[in-house]
């Protein structure tokens, strides 16, 4: 659960500092976005396109803050069903190309998310 939460984190700071527009996602689309991704959390290497595209658009799809906080939810939600290396999912968003700007927690409070 500490890895799916890092991975929640890392993908929470992308949409935080790199959000475009877009329409708001839901928790489904968000984890179908994402799910491309979950080969290189929990094994390591490299992303592939298709994750780096899924960041991309969970990004470009969190627009405000109740938006970031319901993503946070929903991955957190979602961190007990996967064996995420948190190691490696600090590095996701650097992998895609984005800068997160940010330090990332797996205990962080979505309420707080702005």
């Amino acid at each position: 659960m500490k890895g799916v939460a890092m991975i929640f984190a890392v993908v929470l700071a992308v949409v935080y500092l790199a959000a475009t527009p877009g329409d708001a996602i839901s928790c489904g689309d968000m984890q179908s976005s994402l799910s491309p991704c979950l080969g290189y959390l929990t094994g390591g290497g490299e992303p592939s396109e298709s994750c780096c595209g899924g960041v991309r658009s969970v990004a470009g799809s969190l627009q405000s803050s109740q938006d970031r906080q319901t993503a946070c939810n929903c991955l957190k939600s979602a961190a007990s069903s996967y064996n995420v290396q948190p190691e490696i999912a600090s590095n996701l968003a650097g992998k895609c190309g984005v800068n997160v700007g940010m330090t990332v927690s797996p205990t962080m409070d979505c309420s707080q998310v702005s």
